[in-house]
């Protein structure tokens, strides 16, 4: 099974995380950010990986802490649930289309984290969540994943549907790249024999 748990608990933050890279995109998410939440929703049903995320974070201060330190969970998570990733597909891309929205989601499930992020928005906040957070997250998840991460936006037609095509298209790439291949399900796919 390539399942993994996590507990994180910091000053700021107690997060508990489980995932299962098999599942069929089951998920519970109680970070108390409403739509930080529907964004996981969308990362989970639309990967496929079943994820649980509970976080009890600081959020009288503001929502940074609990954001960020779930994307270092959430990484950490998949990293462990792949182990030595023998069989996986490895590289994954998904361009998005959500109404007047395009982005693209590429990655590395390579073991070196790298992020490019090229999306602006044109305000500060989505409901209560500032936006630059959702850099942060994917910051955070591709560094403790391990993985090479490019999301980029070619257009928008508002912000909703910018921050929802991220989470989805890094979602169907991620599930494309973690997923087995049939025709090298005994093999790391590097020239190195590891990644």
């Amino acid at each position: 099974m390539r399942t993994a748990k996590i507990a994180r608990k910091t000053n700021e933050t107690e997060i508990a995380v489980s995932i299962n890279l098999d599942g069929t995109g089951a998920h519970a998410m109680q970070t108390g950010v409403g739509f930080f939440d529907h964004m996981l929703d969308q990362l989970a049903r639309h990967s496929l990986i079943d994820m649980d995320v509970t976080c009890k974070g600081d959020l009288h201060i503001d929502f940074h802490h609990a954001v960020e330190d779930v994307g270092i969970a959430l990484g950490q998570a998949i990293r462990e649930a792949l182990g030595d990733k023998k069989g996986i597909r490895r590289y994954a891309s998904c361009d998005l289309p959500m109404d007047g929205t395009l982005t693209r989601a590429a990655l590395d499930v390579s073991g070196r984290a790298f992020l490019v992020f090229k999306a602006g928005f044109s305000q500060n906040k989505i409901g209560e969540i500032d936006t630059e957070l959702f850099r942060e997250f994917f910051q955070a998840f591709a560094v403790n994943a391990g993985i090479t991460l490019h999301i980029e936006n070619f257009y928008f037609d508002n912000n909703h549907h910018l921050a929802e095509s991220m989470f989805k298209a890094v979602a169907r790439a991620l599930r494309d790249a973690v997923e087995i291949d049939p025709r090298a399900a005994d093999r790391v796919p590097s020239t190195k024999g590891t990644l």
